[in-house]
């Protein structure tokens, strides 16, 4: 991204972290230069002059600004890690504050009924990737996972991979062989193997086709399938728990698809 685009993408950013669009162009503008008056600040930021003053006020209470009080008054933002920190901050305690709000909301409609096995869909790499490392967690006797592209192994999955109880088999397929190689290095405890699932591209395979993203089965009873999308890279996904008939079967033997028979710990 050029200069323009970076700006625009931390004043977007920052108004995701929670400040207004005024707030968010004044305190980039200020990270630009040493310090600046409001005349300087508008001019480079295109924030209406008499709207600076009001935004400059809500950077200075949440601690991302300092004003000094001369003649005109020249205002400078707090260094990079400071700012990053106080937002950082924040955020954690916003969604403690949510977290402690939605434990106390009562639930009103109990369904009595019998579960029943059914299928949910998901979007979004983050939240895939957060539904993935719970399941891995919960599992007691089996994980076998299957990653299709580079990207979906990070550093967060890899630690959570390493800390599964050594109680549970844990094996990992790849697609290719250099993919496999990167899973052993980082996880070292895993049988990983060179997944027999690549004929899910098709031989005519383009980088315009949807891509394999994750595939996760846990205790052969929940499963989770994903693929990335090609033009956006967005992970979508379905997600079922409960199962225990021979669509988990066939899931679990299709995914272990490459695995040596003699290291295959429900053979």
């Amino acid at each position: 991204m050029n200069a323009p685009e970076n700006i625009e993408e931390a004043i977007e950013v920052l108004q995701q972290l929670g400040l207004k669009e005024y707030e968010a162009r004044c305190f980039v503008g200020l990270s630009r230069v040493e310090t600046g008056t409001a005349k300087k600040l508008s001019e480079l930021t295109e924030v209406p002059r008499t709207r600076v003053y009001d935004a400059i006020r809500v950077l200075q209470a949440q601690g991302l600004v300092e004003i000094h009080h001369s003649s005109p008054q020249r205002f400078r933002a707090v260094s990079l890690e400071e700012a990053t920190e106080t937002l950082r901050d924040q955020y954690e305690a916003r969604v403690e504050r949510l977290q402690d709000a939605l434990d106390t909301v009562e639930i009103v409609d109990e369904d009595d009924e019998e579960p029943v096995q059914q299928v949910w869909s998901m979007s979004g790499n983050d939240g895939i990737e957060n539904r993935a490392e719970e399941l891995i967690e919960t599992a007691d006797d089996e994980i076998v996972l299957v990653i299709g592209d580079e990207s979906l192994l990070t550093e967060s999955l890899v630690t959570t991979l390493n800390e599964v109880e050594s109680g549970a088999e844990l094996l990992i397929g790849a697609l290719t062989e250099p993919l496999q190689e990167q899973i052993q290095a980082a996880i070292p405890d895993a049988t990983t193997f060179i997944s027999g699932l690549e004929w899910l591209h098709g031989v005519d395979a383009t980088e315009d086709e949807t891509a394999i993203g994750r595939l996760l089965l846990i205790d052969r009873s929940t499963i989770l399938v994903s693929s990335i999308m090609p033009v956006t890279k967005e992970e979508q996904a379905i997600f079922g728990e409960g199962f225990g008939n021979g669509l988990i079967v066939i899931a679990r033997r299709l995914m272990s698809q490459g695995l040596l028979t003699e290291r295959d710990p429900a053979s």
